[in-house]
């Protein structure tokens, strides 16, 4: 691993998202479990709705997913498994970034750092991980997910579209060099 000193500067900007992200998250959960007058979350029923936010579109609705996303792997036995290996992944996306130099890449890195260690935090804390933002009144979006699960999400898609454009660009430089 690189010294400290030698880490580049687009690595600090992954590590400033991530730190966004987490903050972000840990900071949504405690606003929406901090509204409800209950001694421990675990007085909170999965289901109950702390809040509609627009009636049939969007609610803040309790849901505690033992599993990974979508609640695959459900049912708790999996908990230290899970979040030692959003911990390793954190750590090896901390290594990629110091060697990533294109920004959507960067961006990318930074979100899932972020949304990983987000949940981790919430498995760790109390063996599963809380979900609360619920479109499932529309019928076309079933699942509860979180700030974390977003910043997953659309950090995976960022790193697609990353490596699809790099390959274009690839391809496009190696067409170039064939012609001359």
């Amino acid at each position: 691993m690189k010294p400290f000193s030698s880490v580049p500067r687009t690595a600090y900007v992954a590590y400033a998202m991530a730190i966004v992200i987490i903050l972000l998250d840990q900071w949504t959960k405690y606003a929406v479990l901090g509204s409800v007058d209950a001694s421990d979350i675990a007085l909170i029923p999965d289901g109950y709705r702390f809040a509609t936010i627009i009636p049939g579109l969007f609610d803040f609705t309790m849901v505690r997913n033992t599993g990974v996303s979508f609640g695959l792997f459900g049912g708790g036995g999996a908990r230290w498994a899970l979040a030692v290996f959003s911990l390793v992944v954190a750590v090896g996306l901390i290594w990629w970034a110091t060697q990533a130099n294109r920004r959507l890449l960067i961006g990318a890195i930074g979100l899932v750092i972020g949304g990983a260690i987000g949940n981790a935090i919430d498995r760790i804390r109390f063996g599963y991980v809380i979900d609360f933002l619920d479109f499932s009144d529309t019928g076309l979006f079933p699942w509860v997910f979180n700030i974390a699960d977003s910043a997953i999400s659309v950090g995976v898609v960022l790193l697609i579209l990353d490596s699809l454009m790099s390959e274009r660009k690839l391809a496009t430089v190696g067409d170039a060099n064939e012609k001359a």
